[in-house]
């Protein structure tokens, strides 16, 4: 069948446009512009297993593959010849544009190469661009009528499916003014002349957009509730169309008994106020002379008590929005602080740590050396051993105040190795569990400092002899004096701590049962429990 002559003019011009190579075509992309069907047969023939495939799928500068080419010059018989050669993936690959073989065919109308391409390879119906623009859609767009009625006898529910902005079919049909498709679409798809797209616009939002009166009338017919229809802004169709200034359209829409004219916008304007507000003078004499008034002379003014009442709340607002913001930047101040206050107490840990290792290997050198340096020496000749005594058995020995030195020297002798053992076997990174370790570890060196001054006294009791003990009555009362003030102080300070740790517990407790407790208030008492425990006793 002939096709009819401007249908042939189209054609010729769009052949000559693709007679123009493009860079890295192909021996099978020149012969798809050119319409030489010989060539690509004989291509194909002497062509085969990977290379054709590869011949098949190159693409050009463009992205363009030789099926893609054929079917945008429309050429049935060179799509039939390659599309035997061709899987779904492969005759699915997609140009620069966008689109790939069968989406071109649709943008352009070609229904018979469409026919080529769903005899062949079906699932191509689905196919869709970076969008999600379905062949459909693009048949539609275009007013390709033929197009759009072989597609949704296809598969009706292609009109159904929506771009990423959420038109439809439907939409960008109506926006063009192309009245079969909408016909077409509406007759297949009960229901859709309600969707929306992102904005919240209906196909008769778009519709009145352009110029076509019919395709308005088809919309409102199949469903009249367009006409109160509004959009993410407030408005309805009759606010679109005399944005645009179109009064045909107005007229059109003001004929329906359904139209909503004191419909108000979000920014408070009828179809009247957007006429002037855009100086469309015509269109308001129109609007006018139909009853369409401006949203002042409709909407009641609030009476002098509910504005008070209204800036009464606005203003209860805002304090509400300021106290909220004074207590944002109060609780991140209060965590700025804590979080400063972690890392000294972590500084002060490792610090503490460190000297309480030196400090015990001291003590732990001082009690091992003290044992081989006592007054008196020891029995060291072997022709002259005293009645009792062995050889290398110290004079003291028989003393009292000896045995009270070496065992004094040697409690703190081991409980001092023991913290150095601990100290540098085992690594604790949780700064909990090294507080609780450094408390431990402090008891142990107040007991091994406690030994050594036992030792000390001991010993002081043998080199000042009997007749000047006194010496060491005031020696042991000094030491006795502050090492008790000492270590009593410190007794005090761990009880104290365990009480007010214990008190502070409980009423975390009381304030987490309470409402009435705000969250600065519960920060704060965060921040100064963090503030009393800078120490580990």
């Amino acid at each position: 069948m002939e096709a009819p002559a401007g249908q042939q003019s189209c054609r010729k011009k769009q052949m000559k446009k693709q007679l123009t190579g493009k860079r890295d075509d192909t021996v099978l992309h020149s012969a798809a512009r050119s319409g030489n069907l010989e060539v690509i047969l004989d291509t194909i023939t002497r062509t085969d297993g990977e290379d054709l495939k590869e011949l098949l799928c190159k693409q050009n500068q463009s992205g363009e593959t030789a099926l893609y080419v054929a079917a945008e010059c429309g050429d049935a018989d060179l799509v039939e010849a390659m599309i035997k050669h061709y899987d779904v993936v492969s005759a699915a690959i997609k140009a620069k544009n966008g689109f790939d073989a069968f989406h071109i065919a649709s943008k352009l109308g070609e229904l018979e190469v469409l026919k080529v391409f769903l005899e062949t390879i079906p699932q191509l119906l689905a196919t869709v661009d970076q969008s999600n623009t379905t062949p459909l859609h693009t048949a539609a767009a275009q007013g390709h009528i033929e197009v759009v009625n072989f597609l949704l006898e296809k598969n009706s529910s292609l009109a159904t499916i929506a771009r990423n902005n959420g038109k439809t079919a439907l939409h960008s049909s109506a926006r063009n003014g192309h009245f079969k498709v909408v016909k077409a679409v509406l007759s297949k798809e009960q229901g859709i002349a309600t969707w929306s797209d992102k904005k919240g616009q209906t196909a008769l939002h778009m519709a009145v957009k352009g110029n076509s009166t019919i395709v308005v009338d088809e919309l409102i017919a199949s469903d009249a509730a367009l006409l109160t229809i509004v959009d993410g802004k407030g408005n309805t169709a009759l606010h679109i169309a005399t944005r645009k200034g179109r009064r045909e359209i107005i007229q059109t829409l003001l004929k329906h008994d359904g139209i909503n004219k004191e419909a108000v916008n979000k920014s408070g304007e009828t179809a009247f106020d957007t006429a002037e507000k855009t100086g469309h003078t015509e269109v308001a004499s129109i609007l006018r002379e139909h009853g369409v008034k401006s949203a002042k002379s409709i909407t009641p003014q609030p009476a002098p008590g509910a504005r008070e009442l209204k800036q009464t709340v606005s203003d209860i607002k805002h304090e509400v929005y300021d106290q909220l913001e004074h207590t944002r930047q109060t609780r991140r101040r209060v965590r700025g602080i804590a979080k400063r206050l972690n890392k000294m107490q972590s500084e002060g840990l490792n610090n503490a740590i460190t000297s309480t290792t030196v400090v015990a290997v001291l003590i732990a050198t001082v009690a091992f050396a003290a044992i081989f340096t006592l007054p008196g020496q020891y029995v060291d000749n072997p022709q002259n051993i005293p009645l009792g005594f062995s050889s290398g058995e110290a004079n003291i020995a028989p003393n009292i105040e000896f045995t009270i030195f070496l065992i004094s020297d040697s409690l703190a002798l081991f409980i001092s190795l023991a913290v150095v053992v601990v100290q540098t076997s085992v690594v604790v990174v949780e700064r909990r569990a090294k507080k609780q370790l450094m408390a431990v570890i402090n008891k142990l060196m107040w007991l091994a400092c406690t030994f050594v001054s036992v030792a000390f006294l001991a010993l002081c009791y043998i080199i000042v002899g009997k007749k000047e003990r006194w010496l060491a009555i005031w020696v042991t009362v000094i030491g006795t004096v502050v090492m008790a003030t000492t270590l009593g102080t410190l007794c005090y300070w761990v009880i104290m701590h365990r009480i007010e740790a214990s008190n502070l517990r409980s009423l975390r407790r009381s304030a987490r049962n309470s409402q009435s407790h705000s969250w600065s208030a519960s920060d704060e008492e965060m921040a100064d429990d963090d503030c009393k425990k800078l120490y580990a006793l």
